[in-house]
């Protein structure tokens, strides 16, 4: 049953400015993302980690590279956990995708939803979790290995293997620079952690 470390990219300018991002190219992480990743890498360093996985965005790929620099390991870019394809939405401010019908459906009825051109949320979910089952399928039983994805996918990865339907998958959060880890296994799957964020910090009083 491999272990699975899935991690949010951290944040960029896009999730401070509330827009969504999509796949547009060339977003990088900001001042606090970056320190989001080294807080991930940090925690992480004396982890058994055997591999590496990233979204091939940049937000994601410079969120694994710290991860990867204190285990000699490289990061593998995969397709497969890129971001949903939100088509004609990618850049759009959440304050006015707010105010669509469409954005009821999204939230409410996710899985008959699918963006203005872009991808079908039943096929992100598919996509997702097939990648997921192809990485398992190269490591030994208890292998742990990181992917660093997005914040839908992961949720629509949880939802799958705790056997909720997709409907529900907006319920769950991915907070930027979390970990979410799950254990896979051919009689079932369990969650180890979910949205487990290093920044949270508590005031005192």
């Amino acid at each position: 049953m491999p272990i699975l470390l899935l991690v949010r990219h951290g944040e960029n300018k896009f999730v401070k400015e509330h827009r969504l991002p999509g796949r547009i190219p060339g977003i990088h992480l900001n001042k606090r993302g970056r320190k989001q990743a080294k807080r991930v890498a940090k925690f992480l360093q004396s982890a058994p980690i055997k591999a590496i996985y990233s979204s091939p965005l940049e937000r994601t790929m410079e969120t694994a590279y710290p991860i990867a620099r204190p285990h000699g390991l490289q990061v593998i870019p995969r397709d497969g956990l890129i971001e949903t394809d939100i088509g004609k939405w990618q850049g759009k401010k959440l304050k006015k995708l707010q105010k669509l019908e469409a954005w009821r459906k999204i939230q409410h009825n996710p899985s008959r939803f699918r963006f203005p051109n872009g991808e079908h949320i039943e096929d992100c979910q598919h996509r997702i979790v097939q990648e997921i089952e192809n990485l398992a399928g190269l490591h030994a039983s208890h292998d742990m290995i990181v992917c660093v994805s997005h914040a839908d996918p992961i949720k629509m990865l949880v939802a799958y293997y705790l056997g909720l339907p997709l409907d529900m998958y907006q319920r769950i959060n991915v907070s930027p620079g979390s970990i979410t880890s799950l254990m896979i296994g051919e009689f079932g799957s369990q969650l180890l952690t979910l949205n487990y964020d290093l920044s949270l910090r508590f005031a005192k009083h």
